[in-house]
């Protein structure tokens, strides 16, 4: 049996989702997990240290019984800046702060505001008008520091938007983002 298919079957058949699988020099083996998501209605989990423990053994004994080769096993959570390979992945993740990175450069298509070369871009992930596709929409007016005065008369930077298919993308990340002031409830729409 395939690697990817024997940490699939134990990582789902715990009741878990497979975010990543990779293999590191020195015969590290790392798997990264994650709850299900169980649509926009529910309350979000998270992996707790005893949920990674409870994988890792499962999993030692699953390679272990077909010879798959591995010197060390590290099962983690996502973390703050989570993996989006799935389209389920962007649908639990619409409304927030995420970071993309484009195969290919933007090329002629791009209009206006925007460099004809860039490949990396950090935005709020949104539905595409028509619901088929996705785009990233952000703003390049610079951060305003904590206690920094806004003068009333700036006018504000253009909002800025980049629609995009799962197949143009090399990688797409949720933006690392500490709030140490605590959660914030999410904003139902």
């Amino acid at each position: 049996m395939a690697l990817q298919q024997i940490v699939e079957e134990t990582v789902t058949g715990l009741g878990y989702d497979l975010v990543e699988i990779e293999r590191s020099a020195g015969g590290l083996l790392r798997i990264t997990i994650d709850w299900p998501w169980q649509g926009p209605a529910s309350e979000e989990t998270f992996v707790t240290v005893e949920d990674c423990e409870k994988v890792n053994r499962q999993l030692q004994f699953s390679l272990e019984v077909d010879g798959v080769d591995y010197k060390r096993l590290e099962v983690s959570s996502p973390g703050i800046d989570r993996p989006l390979r799935h389209e389920k992945d962007f649908e639990r993740f619409v409304g927030e702060l995420i970071d993309i990175t484009l195969k290919a450069p933007m090329g002629d298509s791009a209009a206006g505001l925007v460099s004809a070369n860039r490949k990396k871009f950090r935005g709020t992930l949104e539905r595409d008008a028509a619901n088929t596709g996705w785009q990233i929409v952000w703003s390049d007016a610079p951060e305003v520091k904590p206690g920094q005065r806004i003068s009333k008369k700036r006018v504000p930077a253009p909002l800025q938007a980049l629609g995009f298919t799962l197949d143009e993308l090399r990688e797409a990340r949720l933006a690392p983002v500490v709030d140490f002031k605590g959660r914030k409830p999410k904003v139902q729409a």
